[in-house]
């Protein structure tokens, strides 16, 4: 049996993107490149310096892995999610795998956000190559207004994969639209330990579990 995510056009798109991907970091600014892994966590955790870490990478593709990928087209199958946030575009991997899980679930609406409008750009090309743009509102600009408004009554799926520091700030703005069962992946939950602990709080209302090495997942309950 066919799907979306394994035919053309994504299946080909997909592997140009994600060679693409892994070959950017060489020609990345040596500054950033040669970052110390404990300064970078340090940015990444920043509220104040968030933004200037990031834009220095605004020309990388900060792409989820080809498995974490799978994982998600695969979530979003087998709860037949139709309604779905992303924060975090970037060149917009992550959303091709989303969307496709939508076009195979017969339909849906895919929210996504992005801060760089050169990455907003290249994504909204990417969903029209795979012909997948008709799933996906992408809205630019801070995730913390672009999200504040204008969201579904229900939220199947939510995807953390922007700016680490914010993850429990946009989880709160999506939190009373969570259906019961609504699980939100976050990736490179490692750098959010405010996030780990609200998710894992025996009183959040959520079960949560590590994933994968670097990936949270969470379950919303009823």
């Amino acid at each position: 049996m066919t799907n979306t995510l394994t035919s053309a056009p994504l299946a080909p798109l997909l592997d140009r993107l994600f060679t693409q991907a892994e070959a950017s970091w060489a020609s990345a600014d040596p500054a950033l490149a040669n970052m110390s892994d404990a300064e970078q966590a340090r940015l990444m955790r920043s509220k104040t310096e968030y933004r200037e870490f990031y834009g220095r990478m605004k020309d990388l593709p900060l792409a989820v892995s080809p498995e974490t990928g799978t994982l998600l087209y695969m979530l979003a199958r087998s709860t037949q999610a139709r309604s779905i946030i992303e924060f975090g575009t970037s060149f917009g991997i992550s959303t091709l795998h989303l969307a496709a899980a939508l076009r195979d679930n017969g339909g849906g609406r895919l929210i996504t956000t992005e801060f760089e409008p050169s990455k907003v750009s290249l994504a909204s090309g990417h969903l029209a190559e795979a012909g997948l743009a008709d799933l996906v509102e992408l809205r630019q600009g801070d995730a913390l207004q672009t999200l504040a408004t204008g969201l579904p009554d229900r939220i199947d799926l939510v995807l953390l994969d922007g700016a680490k520091a914010l993850y429990s700030d946009v989880l709160a703005l999506l939190e009373d639209r969570l259906r019961p069962g609504a699980l939100i992946v976050a990736d490179n939950a490692d750098h959010c330990p405010e996030y780990l602990a609200r998710v894992r709080s025996p009183a959040s209302g959520y079960l949560s579990t590590p994933f994968g090495g670097d990936v949270e997942l969470s379950m919303r309950l009823g």
